[in-house]
């Protein structure tokens, strides 16, 4: 049976799971922000740009929550409910005796430098380690990034080494710095059930 759908906070953000019922929301961050992102993201098609994608894209992620695959979370203005202000996602989940994924995120330009992506994460991380029982979360960003590093860095997390032509965004292969983020609360009995 799953988990109740996680809803979180900080004072800048309400943070829920991504549903269909906000595709509205997540199309307006997307159009509003698709300069600001796009050195850091894949080139997406126009279908990425239409809320159809989003309703079928949130749907997926509800499944992904209740099969334990991936978390994907939206931030939410406090002031206006539908206002999709940044994304969080720990995608690539796998248990066994790794208990570990993989962390991606984003935030409005508008929101950008202001504390509210270090507030959300802090919150989020937590989650995922003290409520999904996670040992390690990884997150890997480009050399020149120079905000999630200090944002990463900020938030414990510890560089483990580079990794050449890693993923294919904007056109090319590029290298990204590894990092992690290690549970200390860790207890070997949640591996063993």
């Amino acid at each position: 049976m799953a988990l109740p759908h996680p809803e979180l906070s900080t004072p800048h953000a309400k943070i829920v799971l991504a549903r269909s019922s906000l595709a509205r929301g997540m199309l307006e961050f997307q159009l509003r922000n698709r300069d600001h992102l796009a050195p850091w993201g894949v080139a997406h098609s126009d279908s990425y740009y239409t809320e159809a994608y989003w309703i079928t894209s949130f749907r997926q992620a509800v499944r992904d929550w209740d099969e334990g695959r991936a978390v994907r979370l939206l931030l939410l203005d406090p002031e206006h409910a539908s206002r999709v202000i940044g994304t969080i996602s720990y995608s690539n989940i796998v248990r066994g005796v790794f208990q570990a994924c993989h962390l991606g995120y984003s935030i409005d330009a508008k929101h950008e430098g202001k504390g509210q992506m270090r507030q959300a994460l802090k919150t989020t991380n937590d989650f995922m380690f003290q409520r999904l029982k996670l040992h390690r979360i990884q997150a890997n960003y480009q050399p020149h990034n120079d905000r999630s590093a200090r944002l990463l860095s900020r938030l414990g997390f510890t560089i483990e080494g580079k990794a050449s032509r890693y993923l294919f965004l904007d056109g090319e292969w590029r290298d990204h710095v590894l990092t992690s983020l290690i549970n200390p609360d860790f207890k070997p009995e949640y591996i063993l059930g």
